[in-house]
C-alpha cells in the first residue's frame, strides 16, 4: 500500500475542499441573535502619564462610527466625522502643528484608542507634553 504525504497529500485536500464549499448556494445564515462586530466601534482613554500602560486613566468614552455618531463621546457625529475626513489617522488629529504657542513644563497625558476602525484593529497612543497641548492637539476625536 503506497501512502501520499507532504504538499501531494495537503494540495489534494485542499482542492477537494475547495470543490466541496464551492458547491455551496451561499454563506450559511447566521444564528438567530448573532452579531458581528461593527466596522467602527472604538474605545477613547485620556490620563495622565507618559505611557498608556503607567498612565492614570482619567476619562473614558466609547464611540461607534457605523451610523453617523454613537457612543458615550459628547460629540461623537463630529469625531466620526473628522476620523473619516482624515482616514482613521488618528496621527492627523493629535499631531497637527499649531501657531498657538504653549508652556514647556512637563506634565504629560496621554490618549488611546483602541477597537476597530472600519474593520481594522486599531490600537493607538499619543503623549502630549501637557494639558495646553492636550488642547490644541485633541481635534474632535478626544474632545471629552
Amino acid at each position: 500500500m503506497r501512502y501520499i504525504t507532504g504538499g501531494i497529500a495537503l494540495g489534494a485536500a485542499l482542492a477537494l475542499g475547495g470543490l466541496s464549499t464551492t458547491a455551496a448556494a451561499g454563506p450559511a445564515p447566521e444564528p438567530a441573535g448573532a452579531r458581528g462586530y461593527a466596522p467602527s466601534e472604538l474605545v477613547l482613554t485620556i490620563g495622565y502619564g507618559e505611557k498608556a500602560e503607567t498612565a492614570s486613566v482619567q476619562r473614558a468614552v466609547t464611540l461607534g462610527c457605523s451610523s453617523g455618531g454613537v457612543g458615550s463621546h459628547p460629540d461623537a457625529e463630529a469625531a466620526c466625522a473628522q476620523l473619516r475626513a482624515v482616514g482613521g489617522a488618528f496621527d492627523k488629529v493629535t499631531k497637527k502643528p499649531s501657531d498657538r504657542p504653549c508652556t514647556k513644563e512637563w506634565n504629560p497625558i496621554v490618549v488611546t484608542a483602541e477597537g476597530v476602525w472600519e474593520g481594522r484593529r486599531v490600537a493607538y497612543e499619543h503623549t502630549f507634553a501637557n494639558p495646553c497641548a492636550l488642547n490644541l492637539g485633541k481635534g474632535k476625536v478626544f474632545a471629552f
